[in-house]
Protein backbone atom coordinates (compact mmCIF):
# COMPACT_ATOMS: atom_id res chain seq x y z
CA UNK A 1 0.00 0.00 0.00
CA UNK A 2 1.36 3.39 -0.95
CA UNK A 3 0.10 6.73 0.30
CA UNK A 4 0.69 9.93 -1.65
CA UNK A 5 0.28 13.45 -0.32
CA UNK A 6 1.95 16.75 0.37
CA UNK A 7 4.12 17.13 3.47
CA UNK A 8 2.15 16.67 6.69
CA UNK A 9 -1.15 15.96 4.94
CA UNK A 10 -3.10 12.75 4.68
CA UNK A 11 -4.03 11.24 1.34
CA UNK A 12 -5.75 8.36 -0.41
CA UNK A 13 -4.23 4.90 -0.52
CA UNK A 14 -3.29 2.98 -3.66
CA UNK A 15 -2.10 -0.56 -4.05
CA UNK A 16 0.56 -1.45 -6.58
CA UNK A 17 1.71 -4.98 -7.35
CA UNK A 18 4.42 -6.53 -9.49
CA UNK A 19 5.96 -4.04 -11.91
CA UNK A 20 3.70 -1.34 -10.48
CA UNK A 21 5.64 -1.38 -7.21
CA UNK A 22 8.86 -0.61 -9.08
CA UNK A 23 7.31 2.27 -11.00
CA UNK A 24 5.83 3.87 -7.89
CA UNK A 25 9.00 3.50 -5.84
CA UNK A 26 11.07 5.16 -8.56
CA UNK A 27 8.85 8.14 -9.10
CA UNK A 28 9.50 11.41 -7.29
CA UNK A 29 6.70 12.25 -4.87
CA UNK A 30 6.13 13.69 -1.46
CA UNK A 31 4.20 11.10 0.52
CA UNK A 32 2.20 11.44 3.67
CA UNK A 33 3.68 11.44 7.15
CA UNK A 34 0.47 10.07 8.65
CA UNK A 35 0.45 7.37 11.34
CA UNK A 36 -0.93 3.89 10.70
CA UNK A 37 -3.00 1.56 12.85
CA UNK A 38 -4.31 -0.83 10.19
CA UNK A 39 -3.31 -4.46 9.69
CA UNK A 40 -3.31 -5.35 5.94
CA UNK A 41 -1.92 -8.82 6.43
CA UNK A 42 -0.09 -8.15 9.70
CA UNK A 43 -0.80 -9.53 13.13
CA UNK A 44 -0.83 -7.66 16.43
CA UNK A 45 2.24 -8.05 18.66
CA UNK A 46 2.03 -10.88 21.15
CA UNK A 47 3.61 -8.99 24.04
CA UNK A 48 1.75 -7.75 27.07
CA UNK A 49 2.03 -4.19 25.79
CA UNK A 50 -1.04 -4.15 23.56
CA UNK A 51 -0.66 -0.41 22.90
CA UNK A 52 1.76 -1.31 20.12
CA UNK A 53 0.23 -2.07 16.72
CA UNK A 54 1.62 -3.32 13.47
CA UNK A 55 1.37 -0.97 10.50
CA UNK A 56 -0.08 -1.53 7.05
CA UNK A 57 3.21 -1.75 5.16
CA UNK A 58 2.58 1.69 3.63
CA UNK A 59 5.62 3.11 1.80
CA UNK A 60 6.55 6.78 2.08
CA UNK A 61 9.20 8.32 -0.21
CA UNK A 62 10.45 11.88 0.32
CA UNK A 63 12.22 13.70 -2.55
CA UNK A 64 15.69 15.05 -1.71
CA UNK A 65 14.60 18.71 -1.68
CA UNK A 66 11.87 17.97 0.87
CA UNK A 67 13.95 16.08 3.44
CA UNK A 68 14.66 17.36 6.92
CA UNK A 69 17.89 17.72 8.87
CA UNK A 70 20.39 14.85 9.22
CA UNK A 71 19.55 12.38 11.98
CA UNK A 72 21.81 12.14 15.03
CA UNK A 73 21.46 8.56 16.26
CA UNK A 74 23.87 6.67 18.51
CA UNK A 75 23.82 4.24 21.42
CA UNK A 76 24.72 0.84 22.79
CA UNK A 77 24.44 -2.23 20.59
CA UNK A 78 22.70 -5.52 21.21
CA UNK A 79 25.49 -7.89 22.19
CA UNK A 80 27.86 -5.10 23.28
CA UNK A 81 29.68 -2.13 21.83
CA UNK A 82 28.27 1.14 20.53
CA UNK A 83 27.38 2.73 17.21
CA UNK A 84 27.06 6.28 15.89
CA UNK A 85 25.29 6.83 12.57
CA UNK A 86 26.85 10.27 12.15
CA UNK A 87 30.30 8.66 11.98
CA UNK A 88 29.28 6.95 8.74
CA UNK A 89 28.03 9.85 6.62
CA UNK A 90 28.19 8.96 2.95
CA UNK A 91 26.54 5.61 3.63
CA UNK A 92 22.87 4.84 2.95
CA UNK A 93 21.20 3.36 6.04
CA UNK A 94 18.24 1.04 6.30
CA UNK A 95 17.02 1.37 9.88
CA UNK A 96 14.55 -1.28 11.07
CA UNK A 97 12.61 -0.91 14.32
CA UNK A 98 11.87 -4.31 15.87
CA UNK A 99 11.28 -6.25 19.08
CA UNK A 100 11.73 -9.92 19.87
CA UNK A 101 8.18 -9.94 21.29
CA UNK A 102 6.72 -8.75 17.97
CA UNK A 103 5.12 -11.46 15.79
CA UNK A 104 5.21 -9.34 12.57
CA UNK A 105 8.92 -8.72 13.23
CA UNK A 106 9.52 -12.45 13.23
CA UNK A 107 7.72 -12.75 9.91
CA UNK A 108 9.70 -9.86 8.43
CA UNK A 109 13.16 -10.96 9.65
CA UNK A 110 13.96 -13.45 6.84
CA UNK A 111 13.23 -10.77 4.21
CA UNK A 112 15.55 -8.35 5.97
CA UNK A 113 18.32 -10.96 6.13
CA UNK A 114 18.03 -11.71 2.41
CA UNK A 115 17.90 -8.00 1.51
CA UNK A 116 20.98 -7.31 3.65
CA UNK A 117 22.95 -10.09 1.94
CA UNK A 118 22.02 -8.67 -1.46
CA UNK A 119 22.66 -5.01 -0.68
CA UNK A 120 25.81 -5.56 1.36
CA UNK A 121 27.41 -7.13 -1.70
CA UNK A 122 26.73 -3.93 -3.68
CA UNK A 123 28.35 -1.68 -1.07
CA UNK A 124 27.50 1.81 0.11
CA UNK A 125 24.77 0.69 2.51
CA UNK A 126 24.45 -0.36 6.13
CA UNK A 127 21.46 -2.06 7.73
CA UNK A 128 20.92 -1.13 11.39
CA UNK A 129 18.28 -2.45 13.75
CA UNK A 130 16.61 -0.46 16.52
CA UNK A 131 15.61 -3.02 19.14
CA UNK A 132 12.79 -1.57 21.20
CA UNK A 133 10.84 -2.60 24.31
CA UNK A 134 13.03 -5.63 25.02
CA UNK A 135 13.88 -5.26 28.71
CA UNK A 136 16.24 -8.24 28.61
CA UNK A 137 19.11 -7.93 26.14
CA UNK A 138 19.26 -11.73 26.01
CA UNK A 139 15.87 -11.84 24.24
CA UNK A 140 17.20 -9.62 21.45
CA UNK A 141 20.39 -11.67 21.16
CA UNK A 142 18.33 -14.88 20.88
CA UNK A 143 16.17 -13.28 18.16
CA UNK A 144 19.23 -12.31 16.11
CA UNK A 145 20.72 -15.77 16.50
CA UNK A 146 17.46 -17.49 15.51
CA UNK A 147 17.11 -15.56 12.25
CA UNK A 148 20.80 -15.24 11.39
CA UNK A 149 20.86 -11.44 11.62
CA UNK A 150 24.44 -10.22 11.18
CA UNK A 151 23.95 -6.44 10.95
CA UNK A 152 24.08 -4.49 14.25
CA UNK A 153 21.12 -3.28 16.29
CA UNK A 154 20.95 -0.41 18.75
CA UNK A 155 19.34 -1.12 22.11
CA UNK A 156 16.27 1.02 22.84
CA UNK A 157 14.47 -0.66 25.76
CA UNK A 158 12.46 2.41 26.76
CA UNK A 159 11.70 3.72 23.26
CA UNK A 160 13.78 6.86 23.80
CA UNK A 161 15.73 6.55 20.54
CA UNK A 162 12.49 6.25 18.59
CA UNK A 163 11.57 9.75 19.71
CA UNK A 164 14.35 11.07 17.46
CA UNK A 165 12.04 10.17 14.56
CA UNK A 166 8.85 11.52 16.14
CA UNK A 167 8.03 13.72 13.12
CA UNK A 168 8.44 10.91 10.58
CA UNK A 169 7.84 7.60 12.40
CA UNK A 170 4.72 6.61 14.36
CA UNK A 171 6.16 5.53 17.73
CA UNK A 172 3.69 2.67 18.19
CA UNK A 173 4.00 0.98 14.79
CA UNK A 174 6.25 -2.07 15.12
CA UNK A 175 7.94 -3.06 12.86
CA UNK A 176 8.79 0.05 10.89
CA UNK A 177 11.71 0.82 8.59
CA UNK A 178 13.44 4.07 7.62
CA UNK A 179 15.88 4.78 4.80
CA UNK A 180 18.50 7.46 5.50
CA UNK A 181 20.30 9.04 2.55
CA UNK A 182 24.06 9.70 2.41
CA UNK A 183 23.57 12.93 4.35
CA UNK A 184 21.74 11.12 7.13
CA UNK A 185 18.30 12.51 6.25
CA UNK A 186 15.11 10.43 6.27
CA UNK A 187 14.46 9.55 2.62
CA UNK A 188 11.82 6.83 2.87
CA UNK A 189 9.70 4.95 5.36
CA UNK A 190 7.79 1.69 5.62
CA UNK A 191 5.19 1.48 8.39
CA UNK A 192 4.58 -2.21 9.02
CA UNK A 193 6.02 -5.37 7.53
CA UNK A 194 8.24 -4.84 4.50
CA UNK A 195 9.31 -7.32 1.83
CA UNK A 196 12.73 -8.18 0.45
CA UNK A 197 11.77 -6.52 -2.87
CA UNK A 198 10.64 -3.32 -1.18
CA UNK A 199 13.79 -3.12 0.95
CA UNK A 200 16.15 -3.67 -1.97
CA UNK A 201 14.35 -1.31 -4.37
CA UNK A 202 14.24 1.51 -1.82
CA UNK A 203 17.93 1.06 -0.98
CA UNK A 204 18.84 0.99 -4.67
CA UNK A 205 16.81 4.13 -5.32
CA UNK A 206 18.37 6.15 -2.48
CA UNK A 207 21.87 4.88 -3.22
CA UNK A 208 21.54 5.95 -6.88
CA UNK A 209 20.90 9.57 -5.89
CA UNK A 210 23.59 12.13 -6.68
Amino acid sequence: MLTAAGPGTASGDGVRQGAGVRRVLLMTAVLALAGCTGSHGTAAPTSGDTSFVSGSGAVTVIPPDKRGAPIALSGDLVGGGSYDVAAHRGTVFLLNVWGSWCAPCRREAPDLVRAWASEQAKGGVQFLGLNTRDDAASAAVAFERRFGITYPSLRDPDGRLQLIFRTTLPPKAIPSTLLLDRLGRVAARIVGVGSELTFTELVDQVRAEH
